[in-house]
């Protein structure tokens, strides 16, 4: 699935939305953000839908080395618990999500601009779950040095089931939208302020 190119408004989270903008007010100050400067509203509150990786660069390409703990989205690898910090992404993740995942790490690193997916998965019972994720890349001395990911997983039914919920079973994710983030980086201050109150029109229906 190729890469489109998409504006801010692809995002549907509200959450993610926020955490987009503080990156977009960010970049206008600094063409290359560095993690150290990135601090948007209620970022704690995040904390648990968050995973941090450091960027390395390998003749192979770039690789992708998880670099914090506590995210709820290790139950859907069947991993909590076990210390995920310090492991290469494509160790961490089964051999067949490889070219579903690791995408859309590379383009992200590659455009070093935000980019968005969203994949349809079906948990055991059965329940459709779309898994939107949004990553920021960061700078250091004019290289890309982290992503900052947020997971999102958005079901109409009234709950699903998180464990194991990335782990390969009959049928792989389903991506239906891989874009880069790259119109509209400078948000005039009007569509901020309408953006900034968008959690008035957008409803997440089951988000965690």
């Amino acid at each position: 699935m190729e890469f489109q190119s998409a504006s801010p408004s692809i995002v549907k989270s509200v959450r993610q939305r926020e955490l987009l903008n503080a990156w977009l007010r960010l970049h206008e100050r600094q063409p290359q953000p560095a993690l150290a400067d990135y601090a948007p509203d209620r970022l704690a509150e995040e904390q648990r839908d968050l995973v941090y990786y450091k960027v390395s660069a390998t003749e192979r390409g770039p690789r992708f080395m998880i670099n914090s703990e506590g995210s709820r989205l290790a139950q859907g690898y069947g991993r909590v618990n076990e210390g995920n910090k310090g492991t290469w992404l494509d160790e961490y993740i089964e051999p067949e999500l490889q070219p579903i995942t690791l995408p859309v790490y590379v383009e992200c690193s590659r455009r070093g601009l935000p980019v968005y997916s969203v994949s349809k998965i079906v948990d055991v019972r059965g329940q459709t779950i779309d898994y939107e994720r949004l990553l920021l890349p960061f700078h250091e001395h004019g290289l890309i040095s982290d992503i900052l990911m947020s997971g999102k997983l958005i079901s109409e039914a009234s709950r699903f089931e998180l464990d194991n919920l990335f782990r390969v079973r009959e049928k792989l994710p389903v991506q239906t939208v891989r874009a880069v983030i790259d119109q509209k980086l400078s948000l005039p201050a009007v569509e901020r302020q309408q953006v900034a109150g968008a959690s008035d029109t957008f409803v997440d229906i089951v988000e965690i």
